[in-house]
C-alpha cells in the first residue's frame, strides 16, 4: 500500500494520449494521461470509462451531443457508445476501467498502445 501524489505523477511525463498505469485494484487500472488535440472516435465493446480531470478542460465528443468537463468533473462512457476526447490545451486527466481496456477501443491505429508504462 502507498500513497499517490497526482501532481507528482502528472510531472514524471510529458506524452499526449498515452495513458499511464499509477494503481489497480479489483481488476481495474487507475490510469493517468495528458491530452491536447483531438483523439479518435472508438468505443470500447465490453468495458465501461470513467474520465475524471485533475487539471485543464476536455470536451468528450458523442454522436448526438458534447459535455464539457473541467476540474473536478467526471464522466462514465457506458461500453458500446462511441465518443472522442478533444482537449484545445493540455489537461490532466484520471482515467479509471478495467484492465483489458485498449485506449483506442475497437479502432487499432498509430496511437493504440497494447501495454501500458507504470508509474
Amino acid at each position: 500500500m502507498r500513497k499517490v501524489n497526482l501532481d507528482e505523477k502528472f510531472a514524471a511525463f510529458d506524452e499526449y494520449w498515452s495513458p499511464k498505469i499509477i494503481g489497480e485494484l479489483n481488476g481495474q487500472q487507475v490510469k493517468l494521461a495528458k491530452f491536447q488535440g483531438p483523439f479518435v472516435w472508438h468505443h470500447h465493446e465490453n468495458e465501461d470509462e470513467l474520465f475524471l480531470v485533475h487539471r485543464g478542460h476536455f470536451r468528450l465528443e458523442l454522436r448526438d451531443r458534447v459535455l464539457e468537463l473541467g476540474p473536478g468533473e467526471l464522466v462514465i462512457v457506458p461500453r458500446g457508445v462511441e465518443h472522442r476526447p478533444v482537449a484545445d490545451e493540455e489537461v490532466e486527466v484520471l482515467l479509471f476501467e478495467p484492465a483489458t481496456t485498449l485506449n483506442t477501443g475497437n479502432v487499432r491505429n498509430d496511437r493504440t498502445l497494447d501495454e501500458l508504462a507504470r508509474l
